[in-house]
C-alpha cells in the first residue's frame, strides 16, 4: 500500500507536457539556395534541384523549406545574400558558381554547404581532397574546364581543317583568362590559332564581339560558360547564325536556344544529384565525410536545324556519336 502511494505521488510531481507542447510538429528543415544569376537564368538548374528533392520525398512548404536568393550577376551582393541565409538559421546552403561558393565559405564554417562547380575544387583550395573534402563544404563538379580540349577536338571534326577559332568570354576576369588557357594546349596540338574575344558589363556588346571574330577571320566560335553570357544565350545563338559562324558551347542549354554544338556533363542530372547531398546532410552526415562527386557521363548535343541555317553538313561519324540531336 505504501509503495502504491509513493508511486502516485511521484506521478503527480512529474511535469506533464502542455497541450501545445504535445501537439508541436517536428521542425521542418530549412535550406538556402544561392545562385549568382537571376531567377530566369537559374530556372533549369533550380527545377532540376527541385525535382531531385521531390524524388527523395521532399515537398517544399510541407516537409522542407527552401530560401531562394539570386545575385542577378552582381557578385558584390553575394556576401549580404549569404548573411541573410545564415541569419535565417538554415540547416544547409546549396550554392551554384565559384563566387557564390567562396562567399558561402567566408560566411560560415559550421553550416553545411553543398556546391556545384565548373572547376576543380581541390586545385582552387575549396576542399582538402575529393574523397575527404574536410570542413563544411562538399558537392559536385561538372569538370567543365577539363573538357576544353575535347570540345576543340570535336569542333575540328565538325569542321575538318579548321584554322582559327574565337573564344568568347567576359573581361576583365582572371577566371576567363584561365579558361582561355585551357583551350590553348589543345589548340597547339591541333595547330589551331585561337582568338580571344572579350565583352564587358551586364549588357555586353555582343554584335561588336561577333564583328571582331569575323574580322579576325575566325572559322568558328566557342563561348565560355559565364553567368553574364548565360543571360544572353539566345542572342549569342542568333548572332552565330546571322554571321554563319559554327558555334560550340560548354552547356546544353545554349544548343536548346539555337547554338550548334555542345559537349558537357548532363547538367540536369548533376543538379538532381545535388539534392541527394542535401538529403544526406539533413539526416546527419557531415559534409567532411561526403566525397565530392564527378560526372561519369558527358553529352554531345547537335542542333541540325542550326546547321542547316548556316549551310553546314555535320559529318556522319560525328552525328552518329551525338547523344541528342535537335531537328
Amino acid at each position: 500500500m505504501k509503495i502504491r502511494t509513493i508511486f502516485v505521488c511521484l506521478l503527480l510531481t512529474v511535469p506533464l507536457p502542455t497541450v501545445s507542447e504535445a501537439q508541436q510538429p517536428n521542425k521542418i528543415p530549412r535550406i538556402g539556395y544561392l545562385a549568382t544569376s537571376g531567377p530566369e537564368e537559374a530556372r533549369t538548374a533550380r527545377e532540376a534541384f527541385q525535382r531531385g528533392l521531390l524524388d527523395l520525398g521532399y515537398v517544399e512548404g510541407k516537409n522542407i523549406n527552401v530560401e531562394y536568393r539570386y545575385a542577378e550577376n552582381n557578385f558584390e551582393r553575394l556576401p549580404s545574400l549569404v548573411a541573410e541565409l545564415v541569419q535565417r538559421k538554415v540547416d544547409g546552403v546549396f550554392v551554384v558558381s565559384l563566387p557564390a561558393i567562396r562567399a558561402a565559405k567566408q560566411a560560415t564554417k559550421t553550416i553545411p554547404i553543398v556546391m556545384v562547380t565548373n572547376f576543380d575544387p581541390v586545385a582552387l583550395g575549396l576542399v582538402a581532397s575529393m574523397a575527404r573534402p574536410g570542413g563544411n563544404l562538399t558537392g559536385l563538379t561538372l569538370l567543365t574546364r577539363d573538357l576544353s580540349g575535347k570540345r576543340l577536338e570535336l569542333l575540328n571534326e565538325v569542321l575538318p581543317g579548321i584554322s582559327r577559332v574565337a573564344i568568347l568570354g567576359v573581361a576583365p576576369s582572371a577566371r576567363e583568362s584561365r579558361m582561355f588557357e585551357d583551350y590553348e594546349a589543345a589548340a597547339r596540338a591541333l595547330k589551331i590559332q585561337l582568338q580571344s574575344v572579350e565583352v564587358r558589363g551586364q549588357n555586353p556588346d555582343l554584335e561588336g564581339a561577333f564583328q571582331v571574330a569575323t574580322k579576325g577571320r575566325a572559322s568558328a566560335l566557342i563561348t565560355v560558360r559565364n553567368p553574364t553570357l548565360t543571360r544572353h544565350q539566345k542572342r549569342i545563338a542568333e548572332l552565330a547564325i546571322k554571321n554563319r559562324l559554327p558555334s560550340m558551347f560548354e552547356s546544353t542549354d545554349y544548343v536548346d536556344a539555337g547554338g550548334l554544338v555542345s559537349y558537357a556533363a548532363n547538367y540536369t542530372a548533376i543538379f538532381r544529384r545535388a539534392a541527394v547531398f542535401v538529403d544526406k546532410i539533413l539526416k546527419g552526415v557531415k559534409p567532411a565525410d561526403l566525397p565530392v562527386e564527378q560526372p561519369t557521363k558527358f553529352e554531345l548535343v547537335i542542333n541540325l536545324k542550326t546547321a542547316k541555317q548556316i549551310g553546314l553538313t555535320i559529318p556522319p561519324n560525328v552525328l552518329a556519336r551525338a547523344d541528342k540531336v535537335i531537328k
